[in-house]
């Protein structure tokens, strides 16, 4: 869930690591150069955002739902502080040295001094480039020492690594590091769940607030998947490694805070059933699909009315898939969470402008919101397909794949669900009439997340899977208009082809081919970064920002919050 000039899709610093957090013993510090706004370039950005209220219709809601959406809310809003330091470190600081208003807007929205949709671009004088590892491990700590360190917990989601008075490595847990901040935050979802009308949703908040306070997720996790019936909901914590990427394994605070659609979450419901029988189908050698997803697994839409901490950087994600706990996937699933509203700003707002400059003009009229909700929907079920553990029984294949793991695992999400949007309507489940418009729809999706950057993973897996249907012949450019044209049977072909190779990568949890797939096919050529030049001079934004909290949704905080 990023462009300007994009050069390799891979992080190309992976010498030094991130600066400390303000909140556990001091690793080596941000580099001390003097600190000067640099309007220029914020000027120069300041339409790669197109500006969005966040908001829903509350209207079915009486007033202590209201006060207990209020304080999910004010939750989430924690996670904005406690990102700033595992994103950047101390963020008043940075920000009483950046004079430009524009410069200081630009570092709200980035968590720092570094342009997310611009290759981690630093945008403020005297600020080198964003650390691989953020604040995760110390500046100076090498991957050699990393590995050779005797720390049972050092690759665990939610630990920091900080040296002692010796010089020594050791672990810091996150409960620890961000204590304050997670105290505020888990007394406001106890508050929230003595408001809660729905037994299931109050016993998960209770559960995740004491979860904050001892980093154990997983019963928390599980009591989640069993929600079924709760209108509200709140995805709080730290969640997506996608900030670590050095290994991977670091997770970062975020959250979300949602409203059921009920109408729309009714019409997926029924895609759930066939779970089981579509990871069987998948394209691959019976080995690589031999695990079971979970039969709790469900389909939900939402409107998204909060996002916060690292949800809430960069391009915004638009739909759900978690638990990321491949204990909890295996026994019971995921739940996979459409943004509905978020899906819908960004179709028309960014996808169909882009696809009226870069589609062939006789296929721009197959780029629909209907396809495009289709493609985020499967790409988000498909997370829970393929296999989740080596088949060398030697552990997980994020464990595995390591920095490479992320954009991995969104390629595969991206190419089994158009797989699987392709099987269902040879079954007769989705309109075989409507195939080519979710073809072509998708192709201009990786044409939108091509321009989220090098940091971003799923800008990565975009990029890998263009250049392999490229190659493959799965669509063509017209040299004369620089319009790009799906060919049907092609892209069926390389869809399968591709599918199966990113399948057989993470089966085998093979390291070096995943390094080397990035490394050859995570490339922009000059004619692509060309074409996509011509959306910056359409002036298309690249991703949306939100306007967002109480007054944007006509709440106020509750008493006993203030």
């Amino acid at each position: 869930m990023r462009l300007r000039p994009l050069s390799a899709l891979i992080p190309v610093l992976m010498l030094g690591l991130a600066a400390g957090c303000n909140r556990a013993p001091e690793p080596a510090a941000t580099p001390a150069a003097p600190v000067v706004a640099a309007p220029s370039y914020a000027s120069e950005h300041a339409n790669d955002y197109v500006s969005v209220p966040l908001k829903a219709d509350l209207s079915a809601f009486d007033e202590q739902d209201r006060q207990m959406i209020a304080l999910l809310v004010q939750a989430s809003e924690v996670m904005n502080d406690i990102y700033w330091q595992q994103s950047w470190g101390n963020k008043a600081e940075l920000m009483a040295k950046i004079t430009d208003p524009q410069t200081r807007e630009l570092a709200e929205i980035n968590f720092g001094p570094w342009d997310r949709l611009n290759a981690d671009t630093p945008f403020v004088a005297g600020i080198g480039a964003r650390p691989p590892g953020a604040q995760f491990y110390p500046a100076d700590m090498t991957k050699a020492e990393f590995e050779a360190a005797a720390l049972p917990d050092k690759t665990s989601w939610y630990t920091l690594l900080r040296r002692d008075a010796a010089g020594q490595l050791g672990t810091v847990p996150f409960h620890v590091a961000y204590e304050a901040d997670l105290a505020k935050a888990a007394s406001l979802l106890r508050g929230a769940a003595k408001l809660s009308r729905d037994e299931s949703f109050g016993n998960y908040l209770r559960m995740r607030a004491d979860a904050l306070g001892t980093d154990d997720f997983q019963p928390s996790d599980l009591a989640w998947m069993d929600m079924k019936t709760n209108p509200v909901d709140i995805v709080i914590g730290p969640i997506e490694t996608y900030e670590d990427q050095v290994f991977g394994y670091k997770a970062s605070y975020e959250g979300l805070v949602l409203i059921k659609d009920k109408a729309w979450s009714e019409r997926l419901a029924r895609f759930a059933k066939f779970l089981p029988e579509l990871q069987r189908g998948l394209p691959v050698d019976a080995k690589y699909k031999a695990e079971t997803p979970g039969s709790a697994a469900d389909l939900n839409a939402y409107s998204a009315i909060y996002y916060g901490g690292n949800a809430n950087v960069g391009a915004k994600t638009i739909a759900i898939n978690l638990p990321n706990d491949e204990q909890v996937q295996l026994k019971k699933g995921t739940r996979r969470l459409q943004l509905e509203n978020v899906i819908h700003a960004k179709f028309d707002h960014i996808l169909l402008p882009i696809a009226k400059v870069l589609v062939a003009e006789d296929q721009v009229k197959n780029v629909t919101f209907d396809a495009f909700f289709e493609d985020t929907m499967f790409h988000e079920v498909a997370h829970g397909l393929g296999i989740k553990n080596t088949l060398d029984g030697k552990g997980t294949v994020s464990d595995a794949l390591k920095e490479y793991s992320s954009s991995f695992e969104e390629g595969k999400a991206d190419i089994l669900g158009l797989y699987l949007i392709t099987q269902l309507a040879e079954k007769g489940e989705l309109d075989k009439s409507k195939l080519m418009d979710s073809y072509v729809t998708f192709m201009a999706g990786i044409l939108r997340s091509v321009r989220f950057g090098a940091s971003d993973a799923h800008a990565k897996a975009n990029m890998l899977r263009f250049n392999f249907f490229q190659q493959q012949g799965a669509f063509t450019r017209d040299p004369a208009t620089g319009r790009y044209r799906v060919e049907f049977d092609k892209m069926t072909a390389a869809m399968n082809a591709l599918s199966a190779k990113l399948l057989t990568v993470q089966g085998d949890g093979d390291y070096a081919t995943a390094k080397r797939m990035t490394d050859t096919m995570g490339v922009v050529s000059p004619e692509l970064a060309a074409d996509l030049k011509r959306l910056d001079t359409a002036h298309i934004p690249v991703d949306v920002r939100f306007e967002q909290g109480l007054g944007v949704l006509g709440l106020t905080a509750p008493p006993a919050a203030h």
